[in-house]
């Protein structure tokens, strides 16, 4: 048999083979191609510059105006005054207010001289002589109220208050028939206790007494009670008698800071009439500081009471002052003319401690035996 048929045959299918070869290679050309496009293009987005805004927060502090220092405001409460241009009422009163009490006089003229110059030596400090004009007088006038009354404020002056309590519960078992005005000022003496030795001269501050009511209805509740003493035989003109009284507060924000607002202090003349019985008279400070809301407390700080700075003036000059606590004296306009008694104190009254009837405005009298 001829072979010549089978090499035409394959001499025809030869072709085949090199096409299929070209054809993956150009594919796979195109391939390599279209990646290094990707590349390249990929290569030219990351060489752009892309910029980006943003904002950014930058806090300035601008420094606000210096607060001035602020300067206490001191309320000051002057004696009432006779007014000779008031007319009486036309309408009559139905009842006629109570006759006030007298001081009972002294029988013997002799004892109510000594009686005199024992109240110049103790009101000027010199309580030996006030001892011995006093006990010269009680010799001559055992039972009279005044010379007892008397010795009662001279040893309370000097610190022996059980001789004083003595004297004192002499006159309140005399009642209001035997010792006048003088029983309710022994009951007193009773039922508050002692006053501290008083400055020199013929003016001067008695012991403050001080009621704090944190749980007042109106808020914090604080009422002084001021004596004022004056020496017998010193002539004094209404006028030109003042006693100022600066209150301080502490702030949960500002620290201690005066009073700023008079409206929420009253003050009152416990007599009225200054008649200076017994050589005394009370003014009575009643301070409120009131309700505070959330944001006004959140504003300002909490409001407490602190203490006061009580200033006894004559004619302008300061005679006596008296700082509670103590280092408020620094913060005070008013400087002392005699330098303070390092013991004296004022007196506290608590609401918690006190019988629920209490009521500071109103005097506690003893009921007569």
């Amino acid at each position: 048999m001829s072979k010549q048929p089978n090499s035409r045959m394959t001499s025809a299918r030869w072709p085949v083979f090199p096409i299929a070869c070209w054809v993956l290679g150009l594919m796979v050309l195109l391939q390599v191609l279209v990646a290094g496009l990707a590349l390249g293009a990929r290569f030219e987005a990351s060489r752009q510059v892309r910029v980006v805004e943003k904002e950014v927060v930058r806090l300035i502090v601008v420094p606000g105006p210096e607060k001035e220092p602020v300067v206490p405001e001191a309320v000051v409460a002057r004696p009432p005054l006779p007014d000779p241009a008031a007319e009486p009422p036309v309408a009559a009163v139905p009842l006629p207010p109570p006759t006030p009490l007298a001081t009972p006089s002294v029988a013997d003229p002799r004892s109510e001289q000594l009686l005199k110059e024992a109240r110049q030596a103790r009101v000027a400090g010199d309580m030996g002589l006030a001892i011995l004009k006093l006990e010269e007088a009680r010799g001559r006038s055992p039972q009279d109220p005044n010379v007892q009354y008397e010795l009662g404020l001279a040893h309370e002056v000097m610190g022996v208050f059980d001789t004083a309590a003595e004297h004192y519960e002499k006159v309140f078992q005399m009642g209001v028939s035997g010792a006048g005005v003088l029983y309710e000022m022994a009951a007193a003496k009773l039922r508050d206790g002692f006053e501290a030795e008083v400055p020199l001269g013929k003016l001067a501050l008695g012991r403050v007494r001080i009621f704090n009511d944190p749980n007042h209805e109106g808020g914090q509740r604080v009422v002084l009670t001021i004596p004022v003493q004056k020496a017998p035989g010193t002539e004094i003109e209404l006028k030109d008698l003042s006693v100022s009284v600066e209150f301080f507060n502490r702030s949960s924000r500002d620290g201690i800071i005066p009073l700023q607002d008079k409206s929420w202090v009253s003050e009152q003349w416990v007599s009225g009439a200054f008649d200076w019985a017994g050589g005394e008279e009370s003014l009575r400070m009643n301070y409120v500081i009131p309700k505070q809301d959330q944001a006004t407390e959140h504003l300002f700080g909490e409001q407490t009471y602190y203490g006061q700075v009580v200033s006894l003036l004559y004619n302008g000059e300061v005679l006596d002052v008296q700082a509670w606590p103590r280092d408020l004296a620094a913060r005070s306009r008013q400087k002392a003319a005699v330098a303070p008694d390092p013991l004296d104190s004022p007196e506290f009254l608590d609401r918690n401690n006190l019988p629920p009837d209490f009521d500071p405005n109103l005097p506690m009298v003893l009921p007569p035996r």
